[in-house]
């Protein structure tokens, strides 16, 4: 009778264990994070917009960069910005973006750095106490204009 019992717990622990797989394998992989750090403050955020490693339709991209629902963080003009990928967003070359135009030119490393006092500059398009930036993924060819993915954040000015 015993062997029996045992058996049948065996059983089930196996079909627990494979339902759980199956279930695990339905998921799907997450997009990769962009992080911003200032000082001691960090940032990250999933894609915004795709992450997929699929080429975006220009109007997703406008929609996208119309979004309201974003993550901020409070930036002193003093301080150094620092933008962080995950390796696969850089294998696929990647950009920085203030209010939609381009700041700095496709890179595929996975770490840069740019001087605070640059996101509230009106030389370089910014408007008021807050700008709108926006990580570009590439497609993997330099200089290409097509984006894969977006990861947007607001930089408040932090007096």
């Amino acid at each position: 009778m015993r062997s029996v019992v045992r058996r049948r717990r065996a059983v089930a622990a196996a079909g627990a264990v494979s339902a759980g797989l199956l279930v695990l394998s339905a998921c799907d992989k997450p997009t990769p994070l962009s992080t911003i750090t200032v000082g001691s403050s960090s940032v990250s955020s999933d894609a915004t917009c795709g992450g997929e490693d699929e080429v975006l339709e220009q109007a997703e991209l406008a929609k996208c960069l119309a979004d309201k629902d974003i993550k901020s963080i409070s930036v002193d003009p003093d301080e150094t910005v620092r933008f962080g990928v995950d390796p696969d967003v850089a294998d696929q070359r990647w950009t920085i973006l203030m209010n939609g135009q381009p700041l700095t030119e496709d890179s595929d490393k996975t770490y840069r750095a740019i001087p605070g006092s640059v996101f509230f500059n009106a030389q370089y398009g910014a408007q008021g106490d807050s700008t709108l930036v926006t990580i570009k993924a590439g497609d993997g060819k330099k200089g290409s204009q097509s984006a894969t993915g977006l990861w947007s954040f607001k930089l408040k000015k932090d007096d």
